[in-house]
């Protein structure tokens, strides 16, 4: 999509999102006016970060940007006081474990720049324009080649020690069921047992698309997946699960088998019937992702801005920012 080479109008912002196979930059207002999108394949830091860089430079000289976004796939570190802030953790994408993305990235002295995961990004973007309009609690979940779930609670990302890693949480297997883990840190973990990946294990050489809906190997999928939605349930209590990826995309049954599942294993400690359909798709669809790294420049402006004027509380005679 060609862009002019001067822009006049609303704000506007650049998102990047880092996902594992390839990275896509977004120049938008919001979802209904994106500018430009330019995507690169997640080869080797020293080849695909400059890339990313030299978009961002280009637009940051080009346009009048209010910020940037990153979304990037994990663990990665989101304390500011620590010296790995920006960095990439224990990723199984080789060659990219402690690389500098938001140091790489942060092209721009003077423009705020929002840093988050890819799926926490992903469930802000579906939060404000898609699934999980309206609500404070939420969670997005994409099974592809991993499981990564974007966990919102009261309106805002989880922190504490890092941030969500449900797709790593162990589960009980279903009985028989002796699938190797494909996850190399864990024998028994949503990811190791329900992933695209776990998926391509079970079948053998067979190909998804000749799998049909009523075929054993969706059993034990729906089973982790649903165990997986009950600790979610139990724990920050979302008020809508949406799950997207490669794995549900095409196979309109699983969801609604998942929520069986789910309802099945709560056993009516915890009633779902005023929140039905309670396990959704992704409305933004394949969007969600770019998005998610668009919806992160948004916050991070909000955040600027508040900072640089301050809500002054004229009872108290104190000047309070927003944290």
């Amino acid at each position: 999509m060609s862009v002019p080479d001067t822009y006049h109008g609303d704000d506007l912002f650049a998102g990047v999102e880092m996902g594992g196979t390839k990275c896509v930059c977004t120049l938008a207002h919001g979802p209904d006016s994106i500018l430009e999108q330019r995507s690169f394949p997640t080869n080797s830091p020293a080849e695909t970060l400059p890339a990313l860089a030299a978009t961002l430079a280009d637009w940051t000289e080009r346009f009048p940007l209010r910020a940037i976004g990153v979304a990037a796939f994990g663990p990665i570190c989101l304390n500011p006081a620590d010296p790995r802030y920006g960095h990439i953790l224990a990723t199984n994408k080789a060659g990219w474990r402690d690389v500098d993305v938001l140091g790489a990235l942060a092209v721009s002295p003077t423009l705020p720049i929002g840093f988050d995961t890819d799926v926490n990004g992903a469930a802000l973007a579906e939060m404000r324009w898609g699934s999980g309009r309206g609500l404070q609690d939420y969670a997005y979940v994409t099974v592809g080649t991993g499981v990564g779930v974007g966990l919102i609670v009261n309106g805002r990302a989880t922190r504490g020690i890092g941030h969500s890693e449900i797709g790593h949480i162990r589960v009980p297997r279903l009985p028989g069921d002796g699938l190797e883990s494909v996850c190399r840190y864990h024998s028994d973990c949503v990811e190791g047992l329900a992933s695209g990946s776990a998926l391509v294990a079970r079948l053998h050489g067979r190909a998804v698309r000749d799998v049909g809906s009523d075929d054993p190997v969706w059993k034990p999928i729906v089973a982790t997946l649903a165990a997986m939605c009950h600790a979610l349930v139990a724990t920050t209590g979302p008020q809508r699960i949406a799950i997207g990826g490669g794995v549900p995309s095409g196979q309109p049954h699983l969801l609604p088998r998942i929520e069986a599942e789910l309802e099945r294993s709560l056993g009516g400690y915890i009633d779902l019937a005023g929140h039905k359909p309670y396990i959704v798709p992704p409305q933004l669809g394949e969007r969600a992702g770019p998005l998610g790294a668009v919806a992160l420049a948004i916050d991070a402006a909000a955040r600027h801005k508040a900072a640089l004027h301050p809500a002054r509380d004229l009872r108290c005679g104190f000047t309070a920012t927003p944290i």
